[in-house]
């Protein structure tokens, strides 16, 4: 389609010459401009792949897989549940829950929190919160000892230490003859956790399972079991092979997709905004060279005019000013496709960098609960990013090659 004279002349047209200059500084004006944009785009999408992935991790660190709730009420013989979940070849751990909510006082400060009764020993084999425990220990939460596990967050606002004491306010008051009157435990700090997700560190305590259950009054039923699979991204075959009854019971099998669904929704979905609005600059960039190729037409009319006049056709001369056009888009795509890989496969280390040399921290561990920015540089993100910049580089020099192409040759060169 491109012959070696369209290719070679696009070429000269583009190489800066003596009376050229102010064209081809415009060219690379335009290619700096395409390249830095696709590099910017890159580099927050690796930047947000890396927030949305630090988030996921963090999650299924403290989420279950699956949990296994009863329809209505609590779900009896819950060891042999448990026995029965473990024997699908995907399951490879399980562990009880009872979950209720309450109020944490001490002196005059008041805190809400969702309680978990858990197992220590099995609550290891489901999450993370044994790592993440940084005063205390998780295996003292003992049944009968009516010891609590607090995140740091909780601990901070109430100014709780490990050995301190605590009172939990149940919501179920106690009807007594004289009325209602609330109902109090009081519980002492066995170990604070610090998971990094602020709806566990900032609203959520622990407890021994049996405690939750004379607390929350579950006699000997459990809330729900909660599973870990072995593939936490693919969990269709695993929900689709649990049973759904147990003890004349209707089950509810809830994967850790839907109970974060909005959040990782929103994530998604600001992603995507970034891309679109990154784009538009990209955009910006490669439509600038309609204005370098329109300056470059203009100046070379007389050239046109000759080439014409030695044969060369409207549709040849399109191709030349197309393939200039080409020339520049694609060398500002492949120029920013680089520098992005190279800026979002590094961008933690250019990070550690400025840190050290501006001396303070861009997320502050102190506010932040992500204290380090995190970079995944997705190969699709690439793909797409370079395909639609290669699109948008392609369309800009059409009209200015048209342009070119319906130069009249009688009519410019009647005054040479």
């Amino acid at each position: 389609m491109f012959t070696p004279v369209e290719t070679f002349i696009a070429w000269r047209y583009t190489r800066a010459q003596r009376r050229t200059q102010s064209v081809s500084l415009i060219a690379a004006i335009s290619i700096s401009g395409v390249a830095l944009g696709i590099a910017a785009l890159l580099t927050i999408l690796s930047i947000m792949n890396g927030f949305g992935h630090e988030m996921r991790e963090r999650l299924l660190g403290m989420t279950a897989h699956v949990e296994v709730e009863a329809a209505a009420g609590t779900i009896p013989a819950w060891e042999d549940l448990g026995a029965t979940l473990t024997a699908h070849p995907d399951v490879t751990g399980w562990a009880p829950l009872i979950e209720g909510q309450a109020l944490l006082t001490r002196q005059n400060a008041v805190q809400g929190a969702q309680v978990r009764g858990v197992e220590p020993a099995r609550e290891a084999l489901v999450s993370a919160l044994p790592r993440h425990v940084r005063a205390g220990s998780l295996d003292a939460l003992e049944e009968g000892r009516f010891r609590i596990l607090v995140g740091a967050g909780l601990a901070d606002a109430l100014g709780l230490a490990v050995g301190d004491g605590v009172m939990l306010v149940l919501a179920e008051p106690l009807r007594t003859a004289s009325g209602m009157l609330p109902r109090l435990k009081r519980f002492e700090v066995a170990g604070i956790f610090e998971a990094g997700v602020q709806e566990f560190d900032t609203a959520t305590v622990f407890i021994h399972l049996r405690d939750a259950q004379r607390v929350f009054r579950r006699t000997n039923g459990v809330d729900a079991l909660r599973l870990v699979s072995r593939d936490p991204f693919d969990l269709r075959a695993l929900v689709g092979g649990l049973p759904t009854t147990h003890a004349g019971k209707p089950l509810k099998l809830t994967p850790w997709t839907e109970r974060h669904v909005n959040l990782f929704r929103a994530l998604e979905t600001e992603k995507i905004v970034m891309f679109v609005i990154l784009l538009l600059s990209v955009g910006v960039a490669a439509f600038n060279l309609v204005s370098t190729l329109v300056m470059v037409v203009t100046e070379k009319t007389g050239e046109i005019a000759i080439l014409q006049t030695l044969g060369l056709t409207p549709r040849r001369v399109l191709r030349v000013f197309f393939t200039q056009g080409a020339l520049i888009g694609c060398a500002g795509v492949v120029a920013g496709t680089v520098l992005g890989v190279l800026l979002g496969t590094r961008i933690e280390a250019v990070i550690a960098w400025l840190e050290r040399t501006l001396g303070f921290k861009i997320l502050a561990p102190e506010v932040y609960y992500i204290s380090h920015i995190p970079a995944r540089l997705e190969p699709a993100d690439v793909a797409v990013t370079l395909c639609v910049a290669l699109v948008l580089c392609l369309l800009a020099p059409l009209y200015p090659a048209w342009l070119a192409s319906r130069t009249r040759p009688a009519v410019e060169l009647r005054h040479e």
